[in-house]
């Protein structure tokens, strides 16, 4: 929605029901009404909306979505308030010091808690990924037909993958801990809410890059 720097996914079932899953910031909406209708779909087509967590860039468009497509929108239980609220998940560090008002976005109606481990009957079958520290209930999701990983906000792949802004995660050292869940599953298509998809084995790739941070970790140097 803004070049690769932040994306958001449609996944479509065979019936022609959409799911919607990150719809970018508060000012989005017409994008993704477009992108819905460059592949034949329209409002009326989406069944879900979700987001990976309750920050604007992610969910800031998904209340006027919502109103368009008469759906709700779905969020891990515990960003779920901060959804309600049209607020961003705390952030620490000196992200405590951006105004309230630049993270904020208008509330959706928030539906079913998603929870870690689900396996939602969403183009055959995505998996619910709780990869908490970027905010509290942050997700990630496997495509399990296609092996498709999308990461969220746990991993960037801005110039290669790394760790996304510390200072506008809610606790930096529990995004770095969650995310090496992400080297267990299987995929062979890696796609980032920040960056552009990884096709040449993403799963090594971001192995590697988990490995060199730990070891970053115990070396002290995180």
């Amino acid at each position: 929605m803004m070049g690769d720097f932040v994306n958001g996914f449609i996944l479509r079932d065979p019936t022609g029901a959409v799911t919607l899953l990150d719809v970018g910031l508060p000012w989005s909406a017409t994008r993704v009404l477009n992108a819905l209708a460059a592949i034949g779909s329209g409002p009326s087509d989406v069944a879900r909306i979700m987001v990976t967590h309750a920050h604007n860039d992610h969910a800031g468009a998904a209340a006027a979505l919502a109103r368009r497509t008469g759906t709700s929108v779905s969020v891990h239980e515990e960003d779920a308030a901060y959804l309600r609220a049209g607020r961003s998940s705390p952030a620490s560090g000196i992200g405590r010091l951006v105004p309230r008002v630049l993270l904020g976005f208008a509330a959706p109606p928030v539906g079913a808690a998603l929870i870690d481990g689900q396996l939602l009957p969403v183009a055959g079958g995505l998996r619910v990924l709780h990869t908490p520290g970027h905010s509290p209930g942050h997700l990630s999701f496997l495509h399990e037909p296609s092996k498709l990983l999308i990461t969220g906000d746990a991993i960037f792949n801005v110039r290669g993958p790394r760790w996304p802004v510390k200072a506008f995660c809610t606790d930096f050292q529990l995004n770095t801990r969650s995310a090496q869940v992400l080297a267990d599953v299987d995929y062979t298509l890696a796609a980032f809410t920040h960056g552009p998809e990884l096709r040449d084995r993403p799963r090594e790739a971001i192995r590697a890059f988990l490995r060199r941070e730990a070891s970053r970790a115990v070396g002290g140097g995180t």
